[in-house]
């Protein structure tokens, strides 16, 4: 005997040749309502016809089951979708799921480096090769001003102000920021100009050459840093960001002002800026929790 056909098929029919969806999302669609559905059948509900209250009594018993958020929230949005559908078809005269809010989904915590493990990680490069020191003056750069790899690679040498240790930065949406450098970078910038960046390129305005004399991809710099990582012992959980989260994240837990912070990082909305409270928040839970005596 044929199988029937399920009896949301009509709206995946409908997403995948008038809407033009992909397969795969269409799959993930019909997955949600298959689940959706089989719920509904042991409600002796057919899914068509479940309301609000139903809706909202499957999204508490999926969070009470341990489903995760995104999850959920996944769900929700192909209900949506189905009902909406079903509203413009016609076949409801109301949709369910307008009163349901998507499940708020907690932001993923940046990978950050200590400050012990930053110091390691900063005294990698071989001082006595032009190519270590140009490294040493990058990381430097990088940790003490939190900019981005590919802010750092393009960098040219009138970008750098060593005189009022300020370096000039052309962030995302080409919008600019200066940013104090701090006295240990410029100690190492100066380094370099004098005796690491002559041996590397002759003439041109690249602050930071390659060995070719050109200037260097954000990935050949992200893959140095991945090497001096593998050395020195410190390679899990790094990230091309990581030195810019370390930046960022040891600033506020020393007390530094989240809008300074926000300044520095070139960041639009003070809401993205935002993460490195939990970050710091979270470091003080896991110190509370390894030295006090009932942590």
């Amino acid at each position: 005997m044929a199988k029937s056909a399920a009896p949301y098929q009509p709206f995946l029919d409908h997403l995948l040749l008038v809407e033009r969806l992909s397969a795969r999302t269409v799959e993930s669609y019909g997955r949600d309502l298959a689940a959706l559905s089989g719920w509904a059948g042991e409600q002796s509900l057919a899914l068509a016809d479940l309301g609000t209250d139903d809706l909202r009594a499957h999204l508490d018993w999926r969070m009470s089951a341990g489903y995760k958020a995104s999850s959920t929230a996944r769900l929700l949005t192909a209900a949506k979708r189905y009902y909406g559908y079903l509203l413009n078809e016609k076949q409801r005269s109301d949709d369910p799921t307008a009163p349901l809010l998507r499940p708020r989904l907690s932001r993923p915590l940046p990978k950050s480096l200590s400050e012990a493990d930053v110091d390691v990680l900063l005294g990698a490069p071989n001082l006595e090769d032009p190519l270590g020191l140009r490294d040493k003056a990058m990381l430097e750069l990088l940790y003490a001003a939190g900019l981005r790899i590919s802010e750092l690679v393009g960098l040219t040498r009138d970008c750098v102000n060593l005189r009022q240790g300020l370096v000039r930065v052309t962030g995302k949406g080409d919008k600019e920021r200066i940013v104090p450098m701090g006295e240990e970078a410029l100690h190492w910038l100066d380094q370099y100009l004098k005796y690491g960046r002559p041996a590397l390129i002759s003439d041109g305005d690249v602050l930071f050459p390659s060995q070719r004399g050109q200037q260097m991809t954000r990935q050949t710099f992200w893959h140095r840093i991945k090497r001096y990582a593998l050395e020195t012992g410190l390679s899990s959980e790094l990230s091309p960001h990581t030195l810019r989260h370390a930046f960022a994240t040891h600033l506020v837990n020393h007390g530094a002002d989240l809008r300074v912070v926000q300044m520095l990082l070139g960041h639009a909305d003070l809401s993205t800026t935002q993460i490195y409270t939990h970050v710091a928040r979270e470091r003080l839970k896991q110190f509370h929790g390894k030295h006090h005596p009932r942590g």
